[in-house]
């Protein structure tokens, strides 16, 4: 019996060691990555005082790029919202033909780097595009406007709602679906009150997602933007612009505002995990 206590008790403390070594690492790591730059940024933003940060910060350019920026995102985010909810439903409750490589599809934005994305639309709406004649005469600009910025945001960010929703309607199953129909409720009201109470966390923690890769989305968006300042410059871009053109207090100024809005973002997406955590407990 006290060789058994004496075993457990080495393997107890192995175990402990190891822990220990383990979150070491992590807070390490995430000190290295996450923490000692972003501090860096807002020491660095702040060096030539709080004056200089805010007029960096109230910079015409710098007011039209986050402008620019909340649109695209916004934009992403509804519409993304919208088809991630639409393609989850369809490819967990329904069989079809082609199920597999709608779902193939899905993901390609995960495949694909940004800048290539970019560059597809280039040679679908641009110049040499195969639709750059029916723009042209419609009057329609989407490359090196802001619909580009739009698009390429959209591209970008289309896979996060839907493949946060599909696992948790294929947990669910069809059962409660099915038994709805069977007592005549029509398809809105079966979404409304069954399914959407089983996905409100994961929609949420989609959608949360989607905000924070549109918000900092750089490659796609740079290809299609021509870097017209004030126009087509989301934040990132103008961030590079300053970077380039030496202006570095004012850069991080500006980078600043995307660390901000990343911490609250990280804060939410915490909020909303501690959430569905608690509701999955219940």
């Amino acid at each position: 019996m006290s060789k058994l206590n004496y075993r457990n008790g080495q393997t107890s403390k192995k175990f402990n060691t190891t822990k220990a070594i383990l979150i070491a690492i992590s807070i390490v790591f995430i000190l290295i990555m996450l923490v000692v730059p972003m501090v860096a940024v807002i020491t660095y933003a702040l060096q030539n005082g709080i004056g200089t940060y805010i007029k960096a910060v109230k910079d015409e350019y710098t007011f039209k790029a986050l402008q620019l920026t909340v649109i695209a995102t916004l934009s992403a985010v509804v519409i993304n919202t919208i088809f991630g909810l639409c393609a989850a439903w369809t490819v967990t409750k329904f069989q079809f033909r082609g199920k597999q490589l709608l779902t193939t599809l899905i993901d390609i934005p995960f495949a694909i780097s940004p800048v290539i994305a970019g560059l597809i639309f280039i040679l679908t709406f641009g110049r040499i595009g195969w639709a750059y004649d029916f723009l042209q005469a419609n009057d329609i600009k989407i490359v090196f406007a802001v619909p580009g910025i739009i698009l390429a945001t959209i591209f970008v960010t289309f896979p996060f709602v839907s493949r946060e929703i599909i696992p948790v309607l294929n947990a669910q199953g069809k059962d409660e679906e099915e038994a709805a129909a069977l007592m005549g409720a029509n398809g809105f009201k079966i979404f409304t009150k069954i399914t959407l109470p089983h996905i409100k966390w994961a929609l949420l923690y989609g959608v949360v997602l989607c905000t924070a890769r549109a918000m900092g989305e750089f490659g796609a968006v740079s290809v299609l933007s021509g870097h017209l300042r004030g126009k087509t410059n989301t934040l990132p871009l103008h961030v590079e612009i300053l970077y380039n053109e030496f202006k570095l207090t004012d850069a991080f100024a500006v980078s600043s505002i995307l660390v901000i809005l990343a911490v609250i973002i990280l804060i939410i997406r915490n909020i909303i995990e501690h959430k569905a955590k608690k509701a999955g407990e219940c």
